[in-house]
């Protein structure tokens, strides 16, 4: 079993709470993702995601995503050839696409940085992610 560590940083929101940003990779080009322990799954912006894939094809999600403020958010699928986290590299990722774009809109009124992806449940929970808030590093387990 491999262990990678990969550093976060704490965003302040609003002056009491924080959100967690880590940078990873997008078919080996960076990208900055949320790191959100309450979503099922990692979700990508519709928009953005296109600047990742050369000639994206998305497809209708059959599901509809749940989301804060909504339990029906059309969503659709694509792969993603390689998703890295420090020394973790996901191949072939089906990955959901959906519309962040009231996440980019509150992310520039508070002037933090534009995030490409949230990073959820399903890769924590396979990678057996440990978050660690002292340190601020995210542990990885493959």
């Amino acid at each position: 079993m491999k262990i990678t560590e990969v550093a976060f940083r704490l965003l302040e929101i609003e002056q009491d709470g924080f959100h967690l940003l880590l940078e990873g990779k997008i078919n080996g080009k960076s990208a900055n993702f949320i790191i959100d322990t309450g979503a099922s799954r990692s979700v990508f912006d519709q928009i953005s995601i296109q600047a990742f894939i050369e000639d994206p094809e998305f497809n209708q999600n059959e599901r509809l995503s749940s989301g804060i403020g909504t339990n029906s958010m059309a969503s659709m699928v694509t792969t993603i050839s390689s998703l890295q986290f420090g020394d973790l590299n996901i191949e072939d990722y089906t990955a959901i696409v959906i519309d962040l774009q009231h996440v980019h809109a509150s992310y520039s009124l508070l002037k933090l940085p534009e995030i490409k992806g949230i990073l959820g449940g399903d890769i924590l929970a396979e990678y057996k992610a440990v978050i660690n808030y002292k340190k601020r590093k995210i542990k990885f387990y493959f």
